[in-house]
């Protein structure tokens, strides 16, 4: 709880009286690698904190093949986002990369949380709007990049996650085959280039 407590009391400015009120409202869980937190067809009512471990958000087509929309490591938030809002079924599947602990925040804690501080109201926002600004930039990314900047954009969004997660789940983010980020990776090496 150590990573959440530090949320929301440092980027979130959630004062120590707050903070005893809204800490009882959040429920943490034990997920392990593997298992699913959501399947499309059903309404989101969490977004999950991850406080040490990993999660993805993914779809997968009618072929079978899976395009990941983000992962979430240590201190990011995960999440359908319409689904939790406009309480309609998610086109996404969330689950667990590795063993992870969670916190399952609800759309009651934050309309709650917004409620007893405005400094959580604003961070809220801010986040939000991040957010949208973050997806605005990959779908640019996606549409207009070579493989190589996306790579280079991979890094420096999830600079802990290149020995962290395998190679293929990197180039579905990426929306190139494992074959062409192994060239990237290549080529990055021929100029010397080093991720972390």
């Amino acid at each position: 709880m150590q990573n959440f407590t530090k949320y929301l009391k440092t980027k979130a400015n959630i004062a120590e009286p707050e903070f005893e009120l809204l800490i009882k409202k959040v429920e943490f869980r034990n997920v392990e690698k593997g298992e699913v937190l959501l399947r499309p067809g059903e309404v989101c009512r969490h977004s999950f904190f991850v406080e040490n471990g990993l999660l993805r958000s993914y779809t997968v087509d009618d072929a079978g093949k899976e395009h990941i929309i983000q992962f979430g490591s240590e201190n990011w938030i995960v999440s359908d986002r319409s689904s939790a809002f406009f309480n309609e079924p998610s086109d996404l599947f969330i689950d667990a990369v590795e063993d992870t602990r969670v916190v399952l925040i609800s759309s009651d804690f934050i309309n709650e949380a917004s409620e007893i501080s405005s400094s959580f109201r604003n961070y809220n926002q801010i986040a939000l709007q991040n957010h949208i600004r973050h997806q605005q930039k990959r779908i640019n990314l996606l549409l207009s990049a070579s493989a190589e900047l996306r790579y280079m954009n991979f890094i420096k969004l999830y600079p802990d996650l290149t020995l962290r997660v395998p190679q293929w789940m990197i180039a579905s983010y990426l929306g190139i085959t494992p074959e062409s980020l192994s060239r990237v990776r290549k080529e990055l090496a021929h100029k010397n280039f080093k991720p972390n």
